[in-house]
């Protein structure tokens, strides 16, 4: 097994792969790359035994009678290449035991690989349904979901993304109890309705090699009951589905909601950082005191005798309101909105608020979006 290829092509592709490498003590195997040559195309492959991500690069081989592989240890791999300029290297592995020659100039390198036969396979694409989206629309609904997941591990169903694919588009949720993200796409649809639950950490990583691209690409997704397919340029990912069944999020949004609050988004998401740096550490807990034409926000640590309030100009129809929310979670949401203005909806102290895009022009929007955050007793 020989070929020439390029360090730093090779080095961006095994940094894109390396967010799926296992750190196992118990199967040495599934910490290397699966290396897999046949003819000028080279797939390298990692998994951790739930999600397996492959990427295929061109390279510089002479003849080759059948396809060759072998195990590559990660770490010292990514340490040496991380060491080079943009220069070619030659892969010379010796397939009897598996020795890897690295050359470079003057240098040679050598690393003892492992057998691949013994590296575990992946599920194949049977019996599955498949929806064609661009990675914009993928990579949005990602971010604008994500940070809502849950992490703990009791409730698993929680911890991903909840999809919900019919033909008149696609609903991603994501909830941890405390607050909750629906995110609709209308220019993505699917032939029958379904749903199913994706996992947060390949989904992320998925995330990652898309936004680092520099032009939008189409992703095929493809599912069956038990695991996601999904393919883009020279990428291919496999995982397995959350199991479970999901909570009725539909019913923990509350439907009427008569007090509406209007804010500029920039202006309200600067305030609630600067007050929230005087609430308490423990509760992060901030006042909004909402009347006709201004809204306070207010925070304190009694402990440390610190407090703030700052006013802001708002719109408001409904009664006079004070309500109280983890500032976290109310700086998180506002962050991850891109439109001038927020909508808040309000019906209780004790109840949700709803936050909603506000101002733009929804004839020509292919998404909404709609966020829940939980309020929290206030002291006095």
């Amino acid at each position: 097994m020989k070929f020439i290829v390029n360090s730093q092509q090779l080095l961006k592709q095994l940094q894109s792969l390396s967010g799926v490498l296992s750190s196992s003590n118990t199967m040495p195997i599934i910490t290397c790359f699966h290396f897999h040559l046949e003819e000028n195309s080279l797939t390298i492959k990692t998994t951790d035994l739930t999600t397996t991500l492959l990427a295929r690069l061109t390279v510089e081989t002479g003849h080759m009678d059948n396809p060759e592989e072998v195990a590559v240890p990660s770490k010292m791999l990514l340490d040496i290449l991380k060491t080079f300029d943009d220069v070619p290297l030659t892969f010379d592995v010796n397939q009897s035991n598996y020795n890897i020659e690295i050359a470079s100039g003057k240098g040679q390198y050598h690393l003892a690989g492992l057998d691949a036969a013994t590296y575990p396979t992946m599920p194949v694409a049977e019996s599955t349904s498949r929806v064609v989206m661009n990675s914009e629309a993928l990579v949005n609904a990602i971010n604008k979901t994500v940070f809502a997941t849950s992490n703990d591990e009791m409730h698993q169903q929680m911890s991903g993304i909840y999809c919900e694919m019919t033909p008149d588009g696609v609903t991603f949720v994501a909830t941890d109890a405390h607050k909750l993200v629906r995110y609709r796409r209308k220019d993505v649809s699917s032939d029958e309705s379904t749903n199913f639950i994706l996992p947060k950490k390949p989904i992320i990583i998925v995330k990652n090699i898309l936004a680092g691209r520099k032009e939008e690409t189409e992703v095929t997704v493809e599912y069956n009951n038990t695991n996601l397919f999904i393919t883009f340029d020279n990428f291919y990912i496999v995982c397995r589905l959350v199991d479970g069944r999901y909570p009725n999020y539909e019913a923990a949004i509350p439907k009427d909601n008569p007090n509406k609050l209007i804010l500029d988004r920039l202006s309200f998401l600067n305030t609630l950082k600067r007050v929230s740096i005087f609430a308490s550490e423990a509760t992060r807990q901030v006042r909004l005191s909402i009347g006709k034409e201004q809204l306070e926000i207010s925070a304190e640590d009694l402990e440390l005798s610190n407090n703030a309030r700052e006013s802001l100009p708002c719109q408001y129809e409904g009664d006079p309101m004070d309500i109280g929310f983890n500032a976290k979670f109310l700086t998180e949401m506002i962050s991850y909105l891109d439109s001038e203005q927020v909508l808040v909806e309000l019906s209780h102290p004790s109840r949700a608020g709803i936050i909603f895009p506000y101002g733009d022009d929804d004839s020509e929007k292919k998404d909404d979006i709609l966020m829940l955050v939980m309020p929290v007793m206030l002291a006095n």
